[in-house]
């Protein structure tokens, strides 16, 4: 019975790292793992299609087009000079849903099915922030959006360079989504 036990154990080690080590992604894209600013989001429960624990609190709230709903969790300050965004986006409709319209328009932007596209804005500042990118030209936001059934939900991230100390709320935007005024904690 232990020798059973420790083969199960050690299938479900390699299974996992072997999830962790890339691939690709449902649409066909090639994903890996990329510098410490998104390993450091992804120490934060919010790692590309990681289950990780539902955030209760809630700080900001978008309804889409189809039953598209993306939830805010936080939006924090970090070490470095950038804000991470967390949240959750939800398909309450009824057909598989894909965030083709949520990218970059870059014509570098590799992944195809992403957040790159969303901003944080500073009203007063008239500044717009964009999604970092690592060295690769990735973005250091959630990837592999694609086939979200409905009643599904996924974490997501974004990480921003981080607007003055002075700017304590900022307007999130999704491309084809409507804004939402979001405080900046940290």
């Amino acid at each position: 019975m232990t020798s059973r036990m420790a083969g199960t154990a050690l299938v479900v080690v390699i299974s996992l790292a072997l999830a962790g080590c890339g691939g690709e992604d449902d649409d066909g894209e090639k994903r890996t793992d990329v510098n410490s600013a998104r390993n450091s989001a992804a120490s934060h429960g919010t790692a590309t299609n990681s289950p990780g624990p539902r955030p209760t609190a809630t700080i900001g709230e978008i309804r889409g087009p189809d039953g598209i709903t993306v939830l805010l969790h936080s939006a924090a300050r970090e070490k470095g000079g950038f804000v991470t965004v967390n949240g959750t986006v939800a398909n309450r409709g009824a057909k598989p849903y894909t965030s083709l319209t949520w990218r970059s328009k870059e014509t570098e932007m590799k992944s195809q099915s992403s957040v790159s596209g969303a901003s944080l804005i500073d009203q007063a500042g008239k500044k717009r922030y964009l999604v970092l990118r690592d060295t690769d030209g990735e973005c250091l936001c959630t990837t592999g959006l694609v086939n979200i059934r409905p009643g599904e939900s996924r974490t997501i991230f974004a990480q921003f360079p981080a607007p003055p100390d002075d700017v304590k709320a900022v307007d999130f935007q999704l491309p084809t989504m409507p804004s939402v005024r979001i405080p900046i904690s940290g």
